[in-house]
Parts: structure tokens; sequence; C-alpha cells
């Protein structure tokens, strides 16, 4: 009888990486699941290299520890002996995040953010025509214009008229204001599954794409659990679940807020959550309803969806969960701020928000 034979299967290490840039790469990922925790990664990476055989004679997990300081990617207290990732590390982490994650959309040329408008802007453009009233200076392309004037009136007595002026046009870009909610609830990582590690790296990821290709983008990230509080995006490996309800309403007033204050017209909310908003905060005191869909704090979260619609701001719900009364809400929710919404799985999740991200900041002008 034909069939086949499955084996175990080990990927091969890269033979174009050093054994250090092979151990960084892991590293770099323990570093994210421990959010920032230099020695209980280390440990980690002491035990795959004793079970999966990731180094050699000639080099060791103490030299790569030694290497790691001698770069500048972890640092110790002398003091009290504690180990702490550096910026460098910080950034290093975000970068690993947008390969992962981002890495083919990147390849494939994906993620340009033209659009079909020319006219001030940023990028110069191959298109040319005559001057027009308005036009301001630095439009100008005087060698052409000197060309023009060469041609229309001589080489001898030079001059250059209106009629000689020739414009460059420059192609219209859009910028974007975003706000990241990061559900950071207890339920993010109950039922035997991580669910707030691939969100850091999805916003990790994010942050480092408009960081370095969007730079006239903004990006602010929150977190909500019981309340609702900004975060830097150095902070994002470091970040970690809490004891904490889903406060939704609080993520959402705080992202409005933040978007207010923002001149740019495209504004957007991305959040990424797994379960129903279940707690409402009435002046010092707690509402909490972890039970069910609580129709007071629905009612309360649904008004706040109704009111980023009345201001332009569409919402992005990225549900990590498919449970059907789950979707009710979300469905419900969506409507109301005639936004969108995506039931994913984590392994589909940074995709979705690069897409939505590049399509959401081109609908307006």
């Amino acid at each position: 009888m034909i069939g086949h034979r499955f084996t175990e299967y080990i990927p091969e290490k890269d033979k174009k990486k050093s054994d250090f840039e092979n151990l960084l790469d892991v590293f770099m990922q323990l570093i994210t699941v421990t959010s920032g925790d230099v020695s209980e990664a280390l440990s980690w990476l002491t035990n795959l290299d004793r079970q999966y055989g990731l180094t050699n004679e000639e080099y060791g997990i103490g030299d790569f520890i030694n290497d790691l300081k001698a770069k500048g990617y972890i640092s110790e207290d002398n003091q009290s002996g504690e180990i702490k990732i550096t910026a460098k590390s910080e950034q290093e982490v975000r970068k690993s995040a947008l390969e992962e994650i981002f890495g083919k959309l990147k390849k494939s040329g994906k993620g340009n953010h033209n659009t079909n408008f020319s006219g001030r802007g940023d990028e110069l453009s191959t298109d040319y025509r005559e001057y027009q009233y308005g036009d301001t200076l630095d439009q100008i392309s005087m060698t052409e214009s000197i060309r023009n004037a060469q041609i229309n009136h001589g080489y001898q007595d030079f001059m250059l008229t209106e009629d000689d002026l020739e414009i460059r046009e420059k192609e219209f870009k859009t910028q974007t204001s975003t706000v990241l909610m990061i559900d950071i609830s207890h339920s993010m990582i109950l039922y035997g599954e991580d669910r707030i590690t691939p969100a850091k790296k999805v916003a990790m990821a994010l942050a480092e794409l408009v960081t370095r290709k969007y730079p006239k983008d903004t990006l602010d990230i929150i977190v909500f659990g019981n309340d609702a509080w900004q975060i830097k995006i150095k902070d994002l490996p470091y970040l970690s679940v809490g004891p904490y309800h889903t406060n939704t309403v609080a993520g959402l007033e705080l992202a409005m807020d933040i978007l207010r204050r923002k001149k740019n017209k495209n504004k957007q909310i991305f959040m990424i959550t797994d379960g129903k908003p279940t707690c409402l905060k009435e002046g010092i005191k707690y509402y909490k309803n972890s039970f069910g869909l609580d129709p007071k704090i629905l009612n309360k979260t649904l008004n706040l969806g109704a009111q980023c619609r009345r201001l332009g701001i569409p919402i992005t719900t990225f549900m990590i969960a498919s449970d059907p009364y789950l979707k009710q809400f979300v469905q419900e929710f969506t409507q109301v701020n005639n936004g969108n919404a995506y039931y994913s799985s984590l392994k589909g999740l940074g995709h979705l928000i690069f897409e939505d991200y590049k399509k959401n900041r081109r609908k307006n002008l």
C-alpha cells in the first residue's frame, strides 16, 4: 500500500546568519513572550538549547550572553544584578515583529500611500504643466522654465515671462492619525491560549511600519482593562495581561480624546479584543458584570460607537474569538459606527490590520 511517512520537521538554521544572529532571533521572540523579562527569556533559551541543540561546542549560551552585553542589547545593574533590555533591543523587537508579520507584504510592493490625486505634496512626479495662478514658487521647475524662455525669446536677449513657467506636479499624500486599542483583560491569557503576545507583535510591527514608511502619520497606543491608559511604543515589549475586566468604554473615550487633538482629517481606531465589554466606571466605583452582555454597559459602548461615526472616526474591531453571542455584539457595534469588523485567528491578525490601515488612510482628502 502506497502512503506517506511523516517525521519530525526541524527547520535548518539560516546559513547566511552567524550563530549570534540565529540565537538573537529566538531571544527576541522570547523577550516578547516574557514581557521583557531577560532572566526568564535566557532561562527558556537555555532549556531550548538543551532540548534542540541550538548551540555548538564553539559557541554556547554563555558566549551569546556576553555578546548581548558587548553589542548593547542588554545591560546589567552592578549593584542589584538585574538584567534589562536596552533601547536597542526594544527597536530590534519591533523590527523582528515587522519582518515576521509584514515581511511578505513588503516584498510584494504593497503599502504605497500615494493617492490618485496630484497637487501640493511631498513626492515629485514626472508630470509637467503650464503655470496657473495660485501655484507656489517651489512648484516651478527652473530648468524647464529657462529652456522654454530660451526657445521662445532667443539666447541674446534673455527674458522669462509667465508663459514660460512650467510646473512640476507633486504627488498628494494623505496623512492619518491612528489609535490602536489593545485589550489586556484576564481573558487574553485564559482557555490555554496566549492572545496577548500576538497582539503585542502586531502593535510593534504596526508601530515600526508607521515610523519607517509613514513618518508624518501618527500612531497612539492604548491598553484597556478596568481602566484605559496610553502607553509609549517603547513600552510594548513589557506589556502583560492583568486581573482586569474589559472596560471598552474607557478605551473608546481615551481614543476619542486623543484623536480630537489631531489636525489630520483621516482618523481611525483599531481595537484588538477577545471579549465583550464587562466593566464601566461610575465616579470612583466600577460597575462590573462578567457573566453576560449587560444592557447598561452595552448601551454606553454603542453610544460611543455612534458618536465616533458622527465625528468621522471609523472603528475597526479585530475580534480574536468566534462565539455567536460575541459576534452579535460586534455586528451591532460595527453597524452603529459604520466601521469594519474581523473575526480573526491570531495567525492572520497582522495582515488584516496592515490591509485595513492602508485602505482606511486613503478615504478622505
